[in-house]
């Protein structure tokens, strides 16, 4: 099969287009023949070398997809050759063919294109897992969002806000600003022009901070919690160091935690693909809530698709046509 490798740590030049064996189930299992892998920021930090993948899992980056079953393993059930599911996966999907297993598929929701599902995995199972098992937002609590165009912060707002949430969110361009209000935020600030800090203090301060940046975000997310307010870190674009004045912790009740998806047990990800049929699933398919879409790139291009996601200018999901 045809597939995109790192030929060595660095930029997205590094991805090279070559030939591998085709993946075999393992029991738990299915083959999936790939039409469309979604493009992810741990893609390019395996890709520069600094994010490896979990033991036993495929070197060829790529943490979802949308395609049919090409092979079941021997204990699946529920699943079938020729079945269309988006999935998500413990890499690989850069690829015309990938193994995962079957309790991390969903059915591409009713009405939905191979290439729209193959954008919903790793941001849903994201901001699912952390904004409502992990910080239990809830509907009525002020929720910021930052980085509001990104495939995570599209998904983040529009699921806030379709679920009964005030939701805030940042973003650096008047085009960016404008495709989170239409997707459901109350209120969209310029962090380049306006603190965010200020204006969500404004209205009472945030219940829930949905936060990728780190750095010096850190402190200022603190800051801009309600009482009992809490903060989940999903990633650190910004740095992993900062100096906290933790006492705001204790005196005003906080709570500051965080996950990575990928290292996370096949079981782990399995409740979490159960709560996404049961809660989620719904939504897409009443077309409450839906992926937003940036640019699409033949696998051959990832190099390309990468250099874009790097550059900052998309809104919504970057995605490879398989």
């Amino acid at each position: 099969m045809k597939a995109v490798e790192i030929s060595r740590p660095g930029g997205p030049e590094v991805l090279t287009l070559c030939d591998r064996p085709m993946p075999e189930p393992a029991a738990d299992q299915v083959v999936i023949k790939v039409a469309y892998a979604g493009v992810n920021r741990p893609d390019a930090l395996q890709r520069a070398g600094a994010y490896d993948p979990p033991k036993g899992a495929s070197d060829l980056p790529g943490l979802e997809c949308a395609g049919t079953i090409h092979a079941v393993g021997t204990d699946v059930a529920g699943l079938s050759v020729g079945d269309a599911v988006c999935a998500l996966l413990p890499g690989g999907g850069y690829a015309e063919y990938v193994a995962t297993p079957a309790a991390h598929c969903l059915p591409v929701p009713d009405g939905m294109t191979l290439k729209q599902a193959a954008c919903l995995p790793e941001t849903y199972f994201t901001v699912w897992s952390n904004v409502f098992m992990r910080g239990g937002l809830k509907a009525g609590e002020r929720f910021l969002v930052h980085g509001g165009s990104s495939g995570i912060g599209t998904t983040a707002i529009q699921l806030g806000a379709v679920l009964g949430a005030r939701v805030f969110t940042t973003a650096g361009s008047q085009d960016k600003l404008a495709v989170c209000r239409d997707l459901g935020a109350e209120i969209a600030i310029d962090y380049k022009a306006e603190d965010f800090v200020e204006v969500v203090k404004g209205e009472g301060g945030a219940d829930l901070i949905l936060d990728m940046v780190g750095g010096s975000y850190m402190q200022r997310n603190i800051n801009a919690l309600a009482d009992d307010g809490r903060l989940v870190q999903i990633a650190f674009l910004q740095g992993i160091k900062a100096e906290l004045n933790m006492v705001q912790m204790m005196t005003r009740r906080l709570t500051l935690t965080g996950s990575t998806l990928r290292p996370q047990s096949d079981l782990a990800k399995a409740r979490i693909a159960d709560q996404l049929r049961a809660h989620v699933w719904p939504l897409l398919a009443a077309r409450r809530v839906g992926p937003v879409m940036d640019q699409e790139f033949a696998l051959a291009d990832a190099a390309q698709a990468h250099a874009r996601m790097e550059a900052g200018d998309h809104i919504g999901k970057i995605f490879l046509r398989v």
